[in-house]
């Protein structure tokens, strides 16, 4: 058996090398075939990478995150804590995504950007810099938040507002693949309370 210290706290656990690129992957994980995890890139605790996802550079995806579709983190970027990458949607530089937030369709977080506390960024918006999305804020549409920006509870652009449940149908379709049951009923939980 194999291990590997993924300088979590947890010392080495059991875990192989991914089959395209080369990336250590923990055996708690689960990284589709049609995935890619680059030599230096670390997917661990209960993770699910599917699909086309790609995960670069020194990038690390942990703690329930889920990476699906064709999206891509890379560089020193973080998945965690229960987040979600989908679509076509890109984490790089040293950004977070994290606490249940969710990236998708062709948006961008990078830099030293964090998106947290169940927000979503979605569409071809950008999160760049050290900006922050947090606290269930939507940003979407083409907005780019930038700079020392701080986003929380709001809308930015024409994205629903939260509290509601008007997500389309594309959104939950995406949320079902990546997700699974008791992480798509607290989704729709957060976004709904």
């Amino acid at each position: 058996m194999n291990t590997f210290d993924f300088e979590d706290g947890n010392g080495p656990v059991a875990a192989h090398q991914h089959s395209k690129g080369g990336g250590w992957v923990a055996d708690t994980a689960h990284v589709a075939d049609t995935a890619y995890v680059g030599v230096n890139a670390r997917v661990f605790g209960t993770t699910d990478v599917s699909d086309n996802a790609r995960i670069t550079g020194k990038a690390q995806i942990d703690d329930d995150a889920r990476v699906c579709d064709d999206a891509v983190v890379s560089g020193n970027a973080r998945v965690t804590d229960s987040a979600v990458v989908s679509g076509s949607a890109v984490v790089s530089g040293s950004a977070v995504v994290k606490y249940m937030a969710w990236v998708t369709d062709s948006a961008v977080v990078t830099d030293s950007a964090v998106v947290s506390g169940s927000a979503v960024v979605k569409d071809r918006a950008w999160v760049t810099d050290n900006a922050v999305v947090k606290d269930r804020a939507w940003v979407c549409g083409t907005a780019v938040v930038s700079g020392s920006d701080v986003i929380s509870g709001v809308i930015k652009d024409n994205a629903p507002s939260p509290g509601t449940t008007s997500l389309s149908l594309d959104d939950m379709i995406t949320a079902a693949k990546c997700l699974s049951e008791n992480d798509r009923k607290a989704l729709v939980l957060s976004l709904t309370s």
